[in-house]
């Protein structure tokens, strides 16, 4: 099956019961007893959140998945599956926040060594060099874009004997896919790219049947399973996930240019700009370098960047990204409003710093609403 026909068909059959071509919405608590040992409680299993384990599965190419409540419900249950007290654990630091704040509030105080090196892949490979047992990685941090050099990585984790988990939601498989270049896990938020409509909250993981089974068997205990609504809607969301990414992937690289040239923008971050840091990097691993555009603006004002998001007429500020609608946010005040100024501009992240999440309107429209925001500002 080639890749745009698994977004669509992928995971999925005609229900064998009513012959429906949509994936049914099994919305039970559990099922008549004893029908076998395939179902027996919607924590453990149900049927619509396992297609939708399958069809991400399928399209990373992984051997299996799992799915979750959200996506650090995805991240801290793999963290919890993979790590014990007395392991050495390497976090990458522009990683997610919360996912950071997670392993300095609970698991370093569990009994794990947390080491967080400084930013860029040289660093990081030199603190999985001094051994460690997992490692937790962006393929593309966000909101700094840098890309992380996944083959590179893998292969110094494998070396120490650890094992190498990677957060694909800023690439989605269309652009990368992590177990093809060595990862060991994959985890997305499935509330971003893949469901794409700023409608879902969901968390998937997929890799290898034994380490995903590890992974899903804490689920279960925990409790943060998928609602099966919830899984309807990603499905139906990654049906024209590979349609969405390539029209994203060109309207982003068309605004980067644009903000690259903007007299009142200090910089630009989008890895597939020639002149972007991480473009090498990209060029080698990525087939499309994604929807997310940072930019930094010229101006010192602390209110400048509020000013900007209240000049814009169609693009919604907003604490999120990843859908059909152009976004924009403020890391300073919103995704990493709990990190002080110095941990800010240690990871790239300065106040003037602006994340754009292009979506599928005209990139005229994109572009125009922006061009008249930046000149108010």
């Amino acid at each position: 099956m080639l890749e745009d026909t698994k977004y669509v068909k992928g995971g999925e059959n005609s229900d064998p019961t009513t012959g429906s071509l949509t994936t049914p919405v099994y919305q039970t608590v559990a099922y008549r007893h004893p029908v076998g040992d395939t179902y027996r409680y919607s924590r453990e299993r149900n049927p619509t959140v396992e297609v939708l384990a399958g069809k991400v599965a399928g399209i990373e190419g992984a051997e299996s998945g799992s799915c979750f409540s959200s996506g650090m419900a995805a991240i801290t249950t793999t963290l919890f599956a993979l790590l014990k007290p007395g392991d050495t654990f390497v976090l990458q630091r522009d990683v997610f926040g919360r996912t950071i704040r997670f392993a300095r509030e609970f698991l370093s105080t569990w009994g794990v060594k947390l080491v967080i090196p400084d930013v860029g892949n040289k660093e990081l490979i030199e603190a999985v060099n001094r051994g460690c047992n997992l490692v937790f990685v962006e393929s593309v941090t966000n909101p700094a874009l840098r890309v992380t050099d996944i083959e590179r990585v893998a292969e110094e984790a494998h070396r120490v004997g650890a094992k190498l988990v990677v957060d694909n939601t800023l690439p989605t498989p269309v652009n990368f896919k992590p177990l093809e270049h060595g990862a060991d896990l994959v985890v997305h938020s499935g509330s971003k790219f893949l469901s794409g409509h700023y409608d879902v909250v969901c968390g998937i993981v997929a890799g290898p049947k034994p380490l995903v089974e590890r992974v899903d068997e804490l689920r279960k205990t925990l409790g943060c399973s998928l609602d099966p609504h919830a899984a309807y809607l990603a499905i139906r969301g990654i049906k024209t996930l590979g349609v969405r990414i390539e029209r994203i992937n060109n309207s982003a690289l068309k605004v980067a240019h644009y903000l690259a040239g903007h007299s009142k923008v200090a910089y630009v971050r989008y890895p597939g700009l020639p002149q972007d840091p991480e473009n090498t990097t990209a060029r080698r691993l990525l087939r499309g370098y994604g929807g997310v555009v940072s930019f930094c603006l010229k101006s010192e004002s602390r209110d400048a960047p509020e000013t900007l998001m209240t000049k814009l007429k169609m693009i919604q500020p907003a604490n999120t990204f990843g859908a059909v609608d152009t976004v924009i946010s403020h890391p300073a005040t919103m995704s990493h409003r709990n990190l002080t100024e110095e941990e800010r501009q240690r990871i790239g992240v300065p106040w003037g710093l602006l994340r754009l999440s292009v979506g599928l309107e005209h990139v005229e429209d994109i572009i125009g609403d922006l061009d008249q925001a930046l000149n108010q500002t």
